[in-house]
């Protein structure tokens, strides 16, 4: 049955292809063509993201960079220049605010759009990506894929479809079908965890998630429940929010295997703060306090805190101070997850809510 365009909202997804690898190979074009990865050395550190050369030998965003150098001995490691990334970001926000006002950050690279209202007028919400898309190119000098549907949830996982440097349209026709094919891996906001649990109840793709009732996904899932039965039937009541007031940085790591060594222990927090430094100085923040959680195999937790009298956001300072805290936590047991946050932060900044990224790898340095 066709829709009626008046009763849906139109959406875009847009996401910026492989951007800190390609701004790193359009500025130095020695690098095109190249396997690169921008992010920590060879030794030690970890992958901020990959080429897509270099993602063909599976070489990936939060991998650690031995186990990267390992699947693609030819990889080029590239310091990250998070000035330069924030300038082309700023660049990228401004094409899409000259096209709407209610555009939604997720990161540096990505962004909800909601164009149903859009500044010129444009009927369709295709035209007004594939414009987007050729006016990054031409004044940014790089590729995006977009994605278009009525709801945030689709236009993410349309613009999925044909990267890089692609566009997707999932209509209210098509929406039933999409979703159907959809293997679960690939739902936005369904991790690998999640996935695997799902797996071992024979939930593949979204067809074989459809028939649980509410309250069978809510036993199973808690409140993601009702978000997976929302979603597998197109419906989300998420609106694109223009902006909002980030209170706290974080990152943390959940392991495959526990720790239960303080010398690991530390080395790990050092990654974790480095993570969460690099963050804070994508956002151009300082913060007063540190916070950090350990979770033992058991689930029991313990956060300790520290505030300090002034702005912080050096890689030596939050090491550091993340190093000193979980050194007060007691290791009486097997740690199965440590975290870093930074608050009480010092400006009013945009919210880019930092895509989650996968951190159930094996730190096989240790």
């Amino acid at each position: 049955m066709a829709f009626n365009e008046k009763d849906y909202k139109k959406i875009i997804h847009v996401d910026m292809d492989a951007f800190y690898a390609s701004v790193e190979q359009m500025d130095d074009p020695s690098l095109k063509g190249k396997p690169i990865a921008v992010g920590g050395g060879r030794e030690r550190g970890v992958v901020a993201a990959a080429s897509y050369e270099a993602r063909k030998y599976g070489v990936k965003s939060a991998m650690p960079s031995m186990l990267a150098y390992r699947k693609c001995p030819h990889l080029i490691f590239v310091k990250p220049r998070f000035e330069r990334y924030k300038e082309i970001s700023k660049q990228v926000m401004a094409i899409f605010r000259s096209y709407t006002d209610i555009v939604e950050p997720l990161s540096l690279d990505e962004a909800y759009l909601d164009v149903t209202d859009n500044k010129f007028g444009i009927e369709k919400a295709t035209k007004v990506a594939m414009e987007i898309r050729a006016k990054i190119k031409e004044q940014v000098g790089l590729t995006a894929s977009a994605g278009v549907s009525f709801n945030k949830f689709l236009a993410k996982t349309a613009s999925d479809v044909n990267k890089p440097d692609g566009l997707f349209i999932i209509t209210p026709d098509d929406a039933e079908d999409v979703i159907a094919e959809l293997p679960i891996g690939s739902f936005y906001g369904i991790g690998k965890k999640t996935a695997e649990k799902m797996a071992r109840m024979k939930i593949n793709y979204g067809r074989d998630l459809f028939p649980f009732t509410k309250l069978e996904l809510a036993h199973k899932f808690g409140k993601a429940g009702q978000h997976y039965f929302n979603i597998v039937r197109a419906k989300s009541s998420d609106i694109v929010k223009a902006e909002r007031i980030r209170k706290s940085v974080g990152s943390e790591r959940t392991f495959m295997d526990d720790k239960s060594e303080l010398d690991d222990i530390l080395e790990i927090i050092d990654i974790i703060a480095k993570t969460t430094a690099e963050r804070l100085q994508k956002l151009d923040a300082k913060g007063k306090t540190i916070t950090v959680k350990l979770k033992y195999n058991d689930f029991a937790m313990h956060t300790r805190s520290k505030t300090e009298e002034h702005y912080f956001d050096s890689l030596a300072a939050i090491q550091s101070l993340a190093q000193s805290l979980i050194k007060e936590v007691p290791i009486e047991k097997p740690v199965r997850l440590l975290g870093v946050t930074i608050s009480n932060l010092d400006n009013n900044i945009e919210d880019f809510i930092y895509r989650q990224l996968e951190l159930d790898f094996p730190i096989e340095s240790l």
